[in-house]
């Protein structure tokens, strides 16, 4: 939520949320075609968002934290375009974007917020494809780590040791890699000593070094 908004201003905001939803590993919670209704806010947990291919093969197109919103992507067509699967147990505010636009027109500054929240997800999706056009497997892995790392900062998380939420598999289907590349990677800058690993867990030893990668 923008940082300035009044004491008033929450209380209305409170008041547009009409539930909060728990929803457990694996649980979708839209699929692509669904009906646009609501926006979603994560509490806890994290998501990625996920295209089925004509040949069944699935292509994830996004990955989702606690603090960030959920289901922009629906806005533009009234209609869900990937489907929603939680990587973990989590929490979740529901929405209801019909209520969200109405209160929209009568506070400029929550109007330009989700004007913010929605370029967001434009830049994201423009990153991605620079990612899975231009750069070497080094670099993707390299900006995927940093992108995670500054979304958290942003969000007020720590930022510079972190869990992965998402399996390597996952990570090379978001990447457009094979997961052998993706572990290999992770060894190759853990040896430059870039990062530590411990399972899921990462942590940067050397964010300039991951920048000149």
């Amino acid at each position: 939520m923008p940082n300035d908004l009044t004491a008033a201003d929450f209380e209305r905001l409170d008041a547009l949320v009409c539930r909060t939803r728990k929803i457990s590993r694996g649980e979708t919670l839209h699929r692509r075609g669904d009906v646009f209704r609501n926006l979603y806010a994560i509490k806890a947990g994290a998501f990625k968002t996920v295209l089925t291919l004509r040949d069944g093969r699935e292509q994830i197109t996004g990955f989702h934290i606690a603090g960030e919103p959920l289901g922009l992507e629906g806005i533009h067509g009234g209609e869900h375009t990937a489907d929603a699967v939680a990587l973990e147990d989590g929490m979740l505010c529901i929405i209801p974007f019909g209520r969200l636009e109405r209160l929209c027109g009568e506070m400029r500054i929550m109007q330009r917020h989700l004007h913010q929240l929605m370029s967001g997800e434009i830049v994201r999706t423009s990153q991605l494809m620079a990612l899975l056009g231009s750069m070497r497997a080094e670099e993707r892995v390299s900006a995927f780590l940093l992108n995670l790392s500054q979304r958290l900062r942003a969000l007020h998380h720590a930022h510079t040791e972190f869990k992965l939420r998402m399996s390597r598999e996952e990570i090379g289907s978001y990447l457009g890699m094979k997961l052998e590349t993706v572990s290999r990677m992770l060894s190759r800058f853990q040896d430059e000593k870039l990062i530590e690993v411990r399972g899921k867990s990462i942590r940067i030893l050397d964010a300039d070094g991951l920048q000149r990668v």
